[in-house]
This record gives structure tokens, C-alpha cells and sequence, in this order.
């Protein structure tokens, strides 16, 4: 079997070029995270409902049972990652929310040995046929798997074959476009064969005719690992590898379709209204060890990583493990830092208290230092808009920034939501480039937390 990778210029409209900042950590080989004395188990960690707690104050728990769960379609359930006992049940930081309830598990410190990656389970031997729709589907349900790529969309649903959206092509993103982050990177390094038995469990779950892994041009050693495991594996028929230009944000889901296939999801839309179907390659990974070992998603790979770090790496850590146990795992700071941005600098959020919990959706932690962001402040002081049209230019959406701000700054929700404001994805592109260092970003990300308290789909 001869196997080509689909090369050219494939690549979306607008768009920016930040500083990668991958080298701190793209030679660091994932690594066990600390042995956690206790976790955190928030009980929104997905799009869709939230889970209701199926234990109790002083419940015994076992590690990977399922601990909190809803019968709604649109929602995964959660499990622990440890075996302890549960010390309460209350409200918890929340990268996104502020708060919301979690489960507080204190671990048996004498059972719990920590869990390693099982990637060494898959070989290109690996036979995808041996498992149905049906089980594929409700092993992914059980597990508790979500898009692992920042989203946190319940897998199950994307998924499973729906006679009225038919699915004919299966997306895998290998593009990790944000600055920084490296996670993604090494799990096709290292873990190859799963990913790979993950696509073909996926595929054969939807029932596409066609497989295509998008992997930015800057990623030659993945685009290679990839390539190789296709062209090895038994079964890899119609799967494809494509190499995608590198440039910010490629690896947003309506970008990398873009770029691939030169189709465009319709605002407001998703992509099986067009046939298509996008995963992330941890998610991959992640429906192989559902799958085939019967385990729950628990633990994640995290990139620790900034100029603040003291030993910056991937590590493999438990799923409610706190931030700055982890930062403290991995050397604590090296120098003074300013802030801790949970995924990266782009469309990272910022938090304040580091007993916040790693989440499914959690890829990265990004560390910067105090004289970054003093330089930013000095250099980005803010001025008034020149009407010069970058913004315009890179909006990846074809959204006009400046006009949804300014609504927004004038509180004219009604307007904003004219200019298309949740068509959004909150990028940062526009912020990136503006020469008027106006965060407009920033004020959209409030607009559409404005509009959700005035719908009453948020709290005030």
C-alpha cells in the first residue's frame, strides 16, 4: 500500500501568525503527573447538561467509577480518578463558570498507584472490526468522553449514526495552532497506534467513507509518525494524511474543514449539516482506551509550560489534580510571574485561584512572567480606533470586530447581536493585530455573557 501525504497551500481566510513558543516543551515525552492526595471532580466539565452527583458525603469510591451523570443526550458523565472516599460534595472554582458544584475525593494514599498511558496496548495489528456501532458508541458514553480539544462537545453525539445528518468524511485536528501548547504534538508521537485505533473506531462509528488527518506543515516529525502508522496498519484504507499551512487558528474546527476541504459550516451550524464529522487526536486516543480497555476518562495530558516554569513538560496527570499542585509538581516558578492562563495566550482564560481543577478540556497550563506583561501593557497602552481594517482582515469568521465592540461598549446588546456576535469564536486574532491595542476580544467575550444573563441562560 502506497500512501501520499496531501500537500499545498490548504489553509482558511484571515487569520494571524503569533510566536509559536513550542520549543520549551516539544522534546518533552509525556511524563506521570504527582500522585494526587486528593481531587476535584467538577460536575460541568462538557456542552450540554450538567451532571447530578450519583455518591454521597463519606461514600467509598473505586477508581474509574462513574461518580456524577445525566440522562439528558447532550452530556457525559464523570468519573474519579482515584480510589478514596468523598470528603464533600460543594461548589468549586470553575475556569469558566466561577463556580459550580464538584466532588471532593480524598485518595487512599496507600492503593492508589498511578495510572500510566496504555499506549503500548495498540500495535498496527489492531482489528477495528471486532467492535460494533452499537458497542463503540456505548463505550464512548460510559466513558465520559468529550472533545478534548478545548470545546468539551460529548463524543457520543458526534458520533453515533443519525439517518438525517449522514456523515460522509471524518476530520481528525493534529494542528495545535495555539502558542505554547504541545500536548496534542506528542500524543501522535508517542502514542501513534492508539490514536490511529481511535480513528478507525470513530470511523467505523459514523460510518464514513473517508478519513482525513489535518496536521499544520510545522509538525514534520507528526506529520511522519502519522503517515507511517497509516501506511503500516492493517485496515487504514481511505485514510489520508493532509498537511495544512501553519497560521492561527488552524486549529479551529470551521477553519480546518476550510482548509481541508474548502467547505464552509453555516453560521450558527455544525459540521454533520454538511457531512462531516471533526475530532481532536487526544479524543482519539481517548476512544481507543474506552473502547478497547474499558477505561474511563480520567486522566489527560497537560503541557506545563512558560518562561516562568521551572521544568515546563506534558505530563499525563489525573483528571480534578489542582493547578498549583501541578505547578508545584513541575518545580514551581523560576521567576516572578503575573499570570496563569488555563490553555494558552490566545484563547486562554486567566484565572485567580490556583486551587481551580484540571478538566477534560484542560490542555495546558501557560505561565507568564511579570516582565511579559509589563512589556505588553507598556507597548499595548490603548488608543482610539484608526478605522484601519485589520481586524476585518483576520477575523477567521469574516465578523466585523470593531462594529460587535463598540455595541458592546455602549451596551446595545440588540446591535451587537445584529453584527453577529456569537458567531464569534473568541480567537483573539482581532485583539492580536489592532494597532490601536483596543481588546476587542475582550469585549465581546462580555457582550455575550451580557446577552446570556439578559436570556437567562446564565446567572447574574
Amino acid at each position: 500500500m502506497e500512501l501520499t501525504v496531501i500537500k499545498g497551500k490548504k489553509t482558511f481566510r484571515g487569520g494571524t501568525h503569533p510566536l509559536k513558543k513550542k520549543a520549551l516543551t516539544s522534546e518533552c515525552t509525556i511524563s506521570s503527573g504527582p500522585a494526587i492526595k486528593q481531587a476535584t471532580i467538577l460536575l460541568s466539565q462538557h456542552i450540554g447538561a450538567v451532571c447530578e452527583p450519583l455518591v454521597k458525603k463519606a461514600d467509598s469510591v473505586e477508581a474509574g467509577q462513574k461518580i456524577g451523570d445525566n440522562d439528558a443526550f447532550v452530556s457525559a458523565p464523570v468519573h474519579s480518578p482515584i480510589k478514596g472516599k468523598v470528603k464533600e460534595i460543594s461548589l468549586q472554582p470553575h475556569p469558566v463558570l466561577g463556580r459550580c458544584m464538584g466532588i471532593v475525593i480524598e485518595a487512599d494514599t496507600e492503593n492508589n498507584p498511578l495510572k500510566s498511558p496504555c499506549s503500548d496496548k495498540f500495535d498496527k495489528n489492531f482489528d477495528h472490526t471486532k467492535y460494533t456501532p452499537k458497542q463503540i458508541c456505548d463505550a464512548v458514553r460510559q466513558a465520559g468522553i468529550v472533545g478534548m480539544g478545548g470545546a468539551g462537545f460529548p463524543t457520543r453525539v458526534k458520533i453515533e449514526p443519525n439517518p438525517r445528518l449522514p456523515k460522509e468524511t471524518l476530520i481528525i485536528n493534529g494542528c495545535e495552532c495555539e502558542p505554547y501548547i504541545t500536548c496534542d504534538y506528542r500524543i501522535m508521537l508517542e502514542w501513534t497506534y492508539q490514536v490511529l485505533a481511535g480513528i478507525k473506531l470513530a470511523k467505523s462509528c459514523c460510518g464514513v467513507e473517508r478519513v482525513l488527518i489535518g496536521i499544520e506543515d510545522n509538525k514534520p516529525q507528526a506529520i511522519e509518525a502519522m503517515r507511517r502508522a497509516v501506511l503500516e496498519s492493517k485496515n487504514s484504507e481511505n485514510i489520508e494524511v493532509v498537511k495544512v499551512k501553519t497560521k492561527y487558528p488552524q486549529g479551529g474546527e470551521r477553519q480546518l474543514i476550510e482548509s481541508i476541504l474548502a467547505k464552509n459550516v453555516p453560521t450558527g451550524g455544525i459540521p454533520p449539516m454538511v457531512g462531516l464529522v471533526v475530532l481532536n487526536v487526544a479524543t482519539c486516543a481517548a476512544i481507543a482506551e474506552a473502547v478497547v480497555l474499558g477505561r474511563a476518562l480520567t486522566h489527560r495530558t497537560v503541557t506545563v509550560t512558560g518562561e516562568a516554569v521551572s521544568r515546563p513538560g506534558n505530563f499525563y496527570v489525573p483528571i480534578g489534580t489542582t493547578v498549583g499542585e501541578l505547578i508545584d509538581f513541575c518545580g514551581g516558578v523560576a521567576q516572578k510571574s503575573a499570570k496563569v492562563i488555563l490553555g494558552g495566550p490566545m484563547m486562554g482564560l486567566a484565572i485567580g485561584d490556583l486551587t481551580t481543577p484540571i478538566t477534560k478540556t484542560t490542555g495546558a497550563i501557560t505561565i507568564l512572567t511579570g516582565e511579559q506583561i509589563g512589556k505588553a501593557k507598556f507597548e499595548r497602552r490603548q488608543t482610539a480606533c484608526i478605522r484601519c481594517g485589520r481586524c476585518l482582515q483576520v477575523c477567521p469568521e469574516r465578523l466585523n470586530p470593531t462594529k460587535i465592540a463598540h455595541a458592546v461598549k455602549y451596551n446595545k446588546l440588540d446591535l451587537a447581536e445584529s453584527y453577529y456576535i456569537n458567531a464569534c469564536m473568541e480567537c483573539g486574532c482581532c485583539s492580536y493585530v489592532c494597532p490601536a491595542n483596543i481588546e476587542l476580544t475582550g469585549y465581546i467575550k462580555t457582550g455575550k455573557i451580557f446577552l446570556a444573563r439578559k436570556k437567562k441562560k446564565m446567572p447574574q
